[in-house]
């Protein structure tokens, strides 16, 4: 069996992170705003209605994301 070095330090690396957020835009490129609870925005792929609420993995909308109440807790 070969090592990969390589691959090992990639498999160490953080993947990227799923976001929740509202889209506040449809833009006509097929891409929407999506605001995200702290105040950011990331605009991603996907077609959705301003209003849905979604999850957002690098730069595509994954799908709706249930309605939920937000809450921060500062520790």
């Amino acid at each position: 069996m070969e090592l990969n070095l390589y691959r090992e330090l990639l498999n160490l690396l953080p993947g990227d992170p799923l976001l929740s957020g509202e889209v506040t835009v449809q833009h006509a490129d097929g891409t929407v705003t999506v605001e995200l609870p702290g105040g950011g925005e990331v605009r991603a792929r996907g077609v959705f209605a301003a209003g849905d609420r979604v999850f957002v993995r690098a730069g595509v909308v994954e799908g709706l994301a249930p309605d939920l109440p937000f809450a921060e807790i500062e520790i």
